[in-house]
């Protein structure tokens, strides 16, 4: 499996602990709230990682809705089931995105938090879901602005370029590959949607720690293993980081971070 989408082993509590709160938790409640309580059909969550946005999900639909969280790493669909054990209403699947285990036109709803940045082709994931989605199904999902939109990530990948000048595998901007209005139009609009609508969302970032933003970049992402196999220090990263994340935020760090949100119709 590609590193760069393998969430496992101590990532889904680092990425839970860390940046849920940071960041993901408000875009999470964001992206929930713009399905109907009660869509065309059952609701799917792509990529749902630790459960931050399937709770927000499960709160908003109608408790008649069903609603199916997958992901394709084990350790965090593992992850999101224990931590919502006592949520009732919840199904949990592994799932690869490029190729849904369910029946044509079985969703009324598909929502996909930061999730299609990682599809390794992402105009099949699209057509994927296209499937799964019943004509006039709605699709929600958010991806990351550009770095220069999220100061956090912005220092992060200074330090990693830095460490890594020459070594563009070490970079890590999978994250922001789908930051481009245009981009997302067309490939949403070629994989039959039609309604599309393209939003900038900004968060707050504030209380949070520098060094627990860093922890959360590196160890609840696949950076950590990217560090470590070029022989690198963790803790040393992370220390680097969070100096950065200090001199460009403060300690505790506020800033900003934000996404675009793309809103859809199945075409029928």
């Amino acid at each position: 499996m590609d590193i760069k989408a393998n969430f496992s082993g101590s990532m889904p509590g680092n990425y839970d602990r860390y940046l849920g709160p940071a960041w993901f938790d408000a875009f999470g409640k964001d992206l929930a709230a713009r399905l109907p309580a009660k869509p065309p059909g059952d609701v799917l969550e792509i990529a749902c990682g630790t459960g931050l946005v399937t709770a927000y999900l499960r709160d908003r639909l109608d408790p008649s809705v069903r609603l199916i969280a997958t992901d394709i790493s084990k350790s965090m669909v593992d992850y999101a089931r224990e931590k919502l054990k006592d949520r009732r209403g919840i199904e949990f699947r592994e799932a690869d995105a490029m190729k849904l285990p369910f029946g044509d036109g079985e969703f009324g709803a598909v929502v996909c938090a930061f999730g299609a940045m990682y599809f390794p082709d992402k105009a099949l994931g699209l057509r994927e879901i296209r499937r799964v989605l019943k004509p006039r199904g709605v699709l929600a999902f958010n991806v990351f602005d550009r770095k220069e939109e999220n100061p956090a990530s912005q220092a992060c990948g200074a330090v990693f370029e830095e460490l890594f000048p020459d070594d563009s595998g070490a970079r890590f901007d999978t994250p922001y590959m789908l930051a481009d209005t245009a981009l997302l139009w067309r490939l949403v609009e070629a994989a039959r949607f039609d309604s599309i609508a393209i939003e900038t969302r900004k968060v707050a970032i504030q209380g949070v720690r520098a060094r627990d933003l860093a922890t959360g970049q590196i160890r609840g992402s696949p950076r950590v293993a990217l560090v470590e196999q070029r022989g690198l220090s963790a803790e040393m990263v992370i220390e680097r980081v969070a100096a950065r994340l200090t001199a460009a935020g403060g300690d505790p760090f506020q800033s900003t971070a934000q996404c675009l949100v793309v809103e859809a119709k199945a075409t029928p």
